[in-house]
């Protein structure tokens, strides 16, 4: 049974993780947690973000959907911090939009404001 999402994590190039951390400082709105050569680990909204710098990045065939209550101008904070759009806000129904985003490293980022989850649950 799957219990919901627990963690996120965004591979880069080994030299790529200094320029990773602080650009998902940014995104997350939070310093990391967790800040070692191997790994650095933020806490949002009590879910794992993980910079892992052993591995390629890229769009790898999934893609994990963070919450928001705002995904238009959610998308327009994170292309501020350098992400671009990889697929643009949809509606997909009974009010649920999604948007991914490509971080500067190239990992994809799906956004969802989806208005029938209890956001006030997470909080």
């Amino acid at each position: 049974m799957i219990l919901g999402l627990r963690t996120f994590i965004a591979q880069v190039r080994p030299e790529q993780l200094d320029a990773a951390k602080a650009w998902y400082t940014q995104f997350a709105g939070t310093p990391p947690y967790f800040d070692q050569p191997f790994y650095v680990g933020f806490n949002v909204g009590g879910f794992e973000l993980g910079v892992h710098p052993e591995g390629e990045p890229g769009p790898g065939g999934t893609v994990a959907y963070w919450g928001t209550v705002d995904i238009a101008a959610e998308v327009a904070r994170a292309v501020s911090l350098g992400a671009t759009v990889a697929q643009p806000v949809q509606d997909v129904g009974e009010g649920i939009k999604v948007a991914t985003i490509a971080d500067p490293f190239g990992n994809q980022i799906g956004l969802i404001q989806n208005p029938h989850f209890d956001v006030k649950a997470v909080r």
